[in-house]
């Protein structure tokens, strides 16, 4: 009878030599060489024989070792395919969920420029996962149950945002939900490990429209009065009203698409992922994202400027359509330059501080 499936059967048949077998003698000493059957059945049922010679020295506790590993991986198997079970059914309601969510902040980002940027943070989020995948795959992984009650706060801020029609809500809570789902199946130490792709994707949720208006009014005053104070060096006499430039051809209005909250937003996130790519240190990639702010500003009262001058000595027709669009996309290309140069600066001080040293 053969022992079940899954069961590493070990038989050894020692006795007189069978056929095949050599005995001889030499002098008083006597040496007996015989062969010994290894029987082994597989889990498939097969039973697989192999001939050995006796005198290998096997050792007890490595057959022991053997015979034992079977019966836990046998046993566990079927508690790692109900695990796989619970987690592919966790994932799949999450998907439920959260589709409409998703879908409905893509053609966001679609139709609205300000932030048109949200299709490159998930890729990037992701890229930064597979650049370290050799690091994390050396990880231990150690489940925590903490990460249940993160995942049960991410469901009720999905519930309160839905029901409370907070887009922004309901949307980060896809964020929470993911850093839950992370410290419950891999544990703490692959959620430190990868605390900065999973907090770089807050840059992909548009802000809320309150929290919108209370931004972009102040940086359109705050352009007006930069390019205010600029005009004049240029022989362009200037009244300013609020976020209306008074110019002796025609008055400019610094709208809200002009505050330059979208050049602001898509810099800081282009700042974050040059930092992270070009730089290893971090105060260097933090002074690089604070950065981002005052050049962004600059640029933008730069661009009003680049208007003014050509309203008041060329077309005010000049100053809008291609002009105005072309412009921006212009302005945009100098601020990435600024911050490239800024970086540049950088380490040209560090270089001549270590010559010092």
């Amino acid at each position: 009878m053969f022992p079940p499936c899954g069961v590493l059967n070990l038989r050894f048949s020692f006795g007189i030599p069978p056929f095949g077998s050599c005995c001889f003698s030499r002098g008083n000493r006597h040496f007996i060489e015989q062969e010994s059957a290894l029987q082994l059945q597989t889990e498939q049922g097969c039973n697989m024989f192999v001939s050995i010679p006796a005198r290998l020295k096997l050792k007890m506790s490595d057959l022991a070792q053997a015979v034992s590993v079977s019966e836990p991986m046998r046993t566990s198997r079927p508690r790692a395919r109900l695990i796989s079970w619970y987690t592919a059914t966790l994932l799949l309601l999450a998907a439920w969920l959260y589709v409409p969510i998703i879908l409905r902040l893509v053609r966001q980002w679609w139709a609205d420029p300000n932030f048109s940027h949200g299709f490159f943070v998930p890729v990037f989020s992701a890229f930064i996962l597979w650049q370290n995948r050799a690091r994390l795959q050396e990880i231990h992984r150690k489940p925590s149950t903490w990460g249940l009650p993160i995942i049960l706060a991410s469901l009720a801020m999905l519930v309160v945002g839905i029901f409370g029609a907070e887009l922004f809500l309901s949307r980060v809570s896809l964020i929470v939900l993911i850093s839950g789902l992370v410290i419950f199946f891999l544990g703490w130490a692959i959620f430190r490990a990868v605390l900065f792709p999973l907090f770089f994707l807050v840059l992909m949720v548009p802000i809320p429209a309150i929290v919108f208006s209370q931004i972009t009014l102040p940086l359109q005053i705050l352009a007006s009065k930069l390019a205010a104070w600029t005009l004049p060096a240029f022989g362009v006499p200037v009244l300013r009203e609020g976020n209306i430039i008074n110019l002796p051809a025609m008055p400019l209005e610094v709208a809200q698409a002009c505050s330059g909250i979208r050049s602001l937003m898509s810099l800081m996130t282009l700042a974050i992922m040059y930092g992270y790519l070009m730089e290893r240190r971090t105060w260097i990639r933090i002074a690089l994202t604070l950065a981002s702010v005052p050049i962004a500003v600059a640029a933008n009262a730069l661009r009003i400027v680049g208007t003014g001058l050509i309203v008041q000595y060329w077309d005010p027709d000049k100053a809008e359509g291609f002009f105005h669009l072309f412009s921006g996309w212009l302005v945009f290309v100098v601020s990435l330059l600024m911050l490239f140069a800024l970086h540049q600066a950088f380490s040209f001080f560090r270089r001549d501080s270590e010559r010092a040293a």
